[in-house]
């Protein structure tokens, strides 16, 4: 208004000095113009916007450039609070995992079974990992990230309870296989919670962190585990995990809802209350899709891409990376408690070891991010083998700490420390192996990762639950060097994997029905590069770019 104040004073003098009515007038409808216009420029510069409809091309609500509401323009901190409360999720679920596994001798004593059958404490659990996903992962897509994780973190909490204090083997078998179906909503959320709140590398940065807490958690249960045993009754490791689920309780309540999809349908409504929008709608209201289509898609899609290259090859990597970190709960007391002769407390204490490697993993991968960005400043195009030098480097060093540990473990005359160490580069080779292909299968399938990493957590799972029925079995006959030897022989044939990807990744993509070749990738839009975990599209997908794939055949 200051701006256009000498202009309107011009125009109020000028008509003073007019004889002419008509004059006036048109001096008057000038001042008026231009208190109209400035007024609509300060309206303009004041808006909310959160208040405000801004459509796409479809007519669709959108987020603006600056709407508070879109995730990816909260605040650092809120940001960074967001992923530390997904991550303590992914915690609790991680530690609760094995923690169990430190005190099965007090679970096979107080109930009269074998330490076999004590064992499916942690098989049941894991199997809930395999049915959990198949669930959680359409009902967030559907109704939102925040209520999915209060309802099933809620379960998870409640069914906590039932294992703590079952008066018998079965009622905690079943306990367990509920409460890793409930604890599996966090694996499978809160990738897509990082994705909705981070930008390309940062989110990258986030499932670094993410994948470390994977390996974390795990590997910290049997070491608190085996303290507890010493003093307490096997119990007292499900009151630690109630006393975890209790404190992440009370700050989940904080979490809000990161889901674009939702916030823009809640925003819709809103908006339609107000005169002179009822034609806005968000673009989930726009669609046809419905739960029932959406179950569809989950429940039959990751099967379909499970037998495409890439995903099979890196399905069965994972499966066996991840069998081996549960038998690691297993084969350490062997090494340490009946050969060396360590309680259960300090024989789990080796492990430790494990989660030095995975913080080391976590940091080198962080610098390999850090030389990506480095170079795509450099205008350098991106592709998706781009990821996959870190993973050549933790096949070879999965094969050769595999064999370093068994080896050295075998004889008690080599001090602890030497298999402790080789532990250490394992934890590292199996996490690097874990965020290069969980990142390279998401940027090879765009729009179908949510399905792709499906079938690869299920099939993992189901791999790794059966871990603790047959590893003792398999030590005790083949010996530690032995049985070692026969799991980084499977290692050595693995090895070459990502070494193959590397150099022929893109004719496979550009063969493949579902990964996108690279002179599609620049057809895929940006919202869906930007949202690998939102299934909320999974219904049209296929139809919408499947020609993608086949025409870069």
């Amino acid at each position: 208004m200051l701006i256009l104040q000498p202009f309107a004073q011009r125009s109020l003098s000028n008509s003073y000095r007019s004889r002419s009515p008509r004059s006036t007038i048109i001096s008057i409808n000038v001042i008026e113009s231009h208190k109209s216009l400035t007024s609509y420029f300060w309206i303009m510069s004041h808006q909310d916007p959160t208040t405000q409809a801004s459509l796409d091309a479809n007519g669709h609500l959108k987020f603006s450039s600056d709407d508070p509401e879109n995730p990816k323009n909260y605040s650092f901190s809120r940001k960074c609070f967001i992923t530390g409360i997904s991550i303590l999720l992914v915690m609790n679920a991680t530690f609760a995992s094995s923690a169990p596994s430190g005190s099965f001798q007090g679970v096979s004593d107080d109930f009269g079974v074998s330490l076999e059958a004590a064992g499916l404490v942690t098989t049941l659990f894991l199997l809930g990992y395999c049915a959990g996903p198949l669930l959680w992962a359409p009902l967030s897509e559907f109704y939102g990230r925040r209520w999915i994780f209060h309802i099933s973190f809620a379960l998870y909490l409640a069914l906590g309870f039932l294992c703590a204090f079952t008066p018998n083997f079965g009622g905690l078998l079943v306990g367990r296989f509920l409460t890793g179906t409930a604890a599996s909503a966090a694996l499978t959320n809160s990738p897509g919670v990082l994705s909705d709140v981070w930008g390309d590398v940062a989110r990258g940065n986030a499932m670094i962190l993410f994948s470390t807490m994977t390996f974390v958690g795990p590997a910290l249960g049997p070491v608190v585990s085996g303290f507890l045993q010493l003093k307490e009754t096997w119990r007292w490791t499900f009151y630690v995990l109630l006393w975890l689920a209790g404190a992440t309780e009370i700050l989940l309540l904080t979490l809000p809802e990161t889901l674009p999809a939702v916030i823009l349908t809640h925003k819709a409504r809103r908006l339609r209350k107000k005169p002179g929008n009822d034609h806005v709608i968000s673009p989930a209201e726009a669609s046809d899709r419905t739960l029932k289509g959406i179950f569809a898609v989950a429940l039959t899609r990751p099967w379909k891409l499970l037998v495409d290259p890439i995903s099979l090859l890196v399905a069965i990597y994972y499966a066996v990376v991840y069998t081996l970190l549960y038998m690691l709960f297993s084969i350490y007391p062997i090494v340490f408690q009946q050969r060396r002769g360590w309680n259960a407390g300090v024989g789990e204490l080796p492990l430790i070891g494990t989660i030095i490697g995975a913080c080391l993993g976590g940091i080198a991968l962080f610098l390999d991010s850090f030389r990506g960005s480095k170079r795509n400043k450099d205008h350098s195009k991106p592709v998706p083998e781009d990821r996959l030098p870190a993973g050549m480097v933790g096949g070879v060093m999965f094969a050769a700490s595999i064999f370093w540990f068994a080896w050295t473990a075998e004889y008690n005359s080599i001090h602890w420390i030497v298999p402790t160490i080789a532990g250490v580069f394992l934890a590292m080779s199996i996490l690097l192996i874990f965020v290069v292909f969980i990142n390279y299968i998401i940027d090879s399938y765009l729009m179908y990762a949510a399905s792709a990493v499906a079938a690869n957590t299920v099939l993992r799972s189901a791999s790794a639950a059966a871990s603790p029925l047959f590893t003792n079995y398999m030590f005790d006959s083949l010996g530690i060097g032995g049985a070692g030897s026969l799991i980084g022989g499977v290692g050595l044939l693995l090895m070459p994997i990502p070494f193959v990807f590397y150099k022929y990744g893109a004719g496979i993509r550009a063969r493949s029905k579902y990964a996108v070749a690279d002179d599609a990738r620049q057809a895929v839009p940006d919202m869906e590069k930007d949202n690998y975990y939102d299934s909320s599209k999974a219904v049209s997908d296929e139809d919408k770019h499947g020609s993608v794939e086949k025409n870069s055949a």
